[in-house]
C-alpha cells in the first residue's frame, strides 16, 4: 500500500514538522508515504466573493494536478462525512482487499477547497466540525493513519 498526502503550503511550525516526522518514522513498517505539496495560493485582504472563488480554483486545479494516476482520492473536507478512527482502518482494509495499492489524502489550503475538488474526490472525510489550521491537520492525518494501521492489525495503540 502506497499513501500520498497531497497538500497546500508547507510546514512552518518546527513543532509539527517533528510530529509529522515522528508518524513517518512509525508508518514506515505499514506503508510507503510520500506529501507532495505545492504552493499556497496568495488571496489580498478582503476579497469579494469572485475572487476568493477564482483563488479556490486556481489552487485546486494544482493540487488536483498532484495526485497520482490511478490513486484513490480521499479529500478531507469540513462538509465531508465524520469517521471514526476503526472506519478510517476498516477504509484502508477494504480498499487494500479490493486491490487498490494507492490512497491519496488531499488537504487544501487556508481558503478551504473549490468544488472541482470536492466533485473530484472518490470519498470526502471530515476530522471535525471544529476548525484546524491546514498545517496542524497533517500531522493528525498522519497520526490516524498510524492509528489505522494499529488498529488493522490487532495491536494495542491507545485506549
Amino acid at each position: 500500500m502506497k499513501i500520498s498526502i497531497v497538500a497546500s503550503g508547507k510546514i512552518k511550525e518546527k513543532y509539527l514538522r517533528d510530529g509529522i516526522n515522528e508518524f513517518v518514522k512509525r508508518l514506515k513498517p505499514f506503508t510507503q508515504l510520500e506529501f507532495i505539496e505545492i504552493n499556497e495560493e496568495k488571496m489580498k485582504d478582503n476579497p469579494s466573493p469572485a475572487e476568493k472563488k477564482a483563488t479556490l480554483i486556481a489552487e485546486g486545479e494544482r493540487l488536483l494536478k498532484k495526485v497520482p494516476a490511478n490513486s484513490y482520492l480521499i479529500v478531507l473536507d469540513v462538509f465531508g462525512k465524520d469517521i471514526s478512527s476503526e472506519e478510517l482502518s476498516a477504509k484502508i482494509d477494504k480498499l487494500t482487499l479490493s486491490g487498490q495499492s494507492h490512497i491519496t489524502f488531499l488537504i487544501g489550503g487556508a481558503f478551504g477547497l473549490s468544488e472541482e475538488v470536492r466533485k473530484r474526490a472518490d470519498e470526502r472525510i471530515s476530522f471535525s466540525r471544529m476548525t484546524f489550521t491546514h498545517q496542524m491537520i497533517r500531522l493528525l492525518l498522519v497520526e490516524q493513519i498510524y492509528r489505522a494501521f494499529k488498529i488493522s492489525r490487532g495491536e494495542k495503540y491507545h485506549w
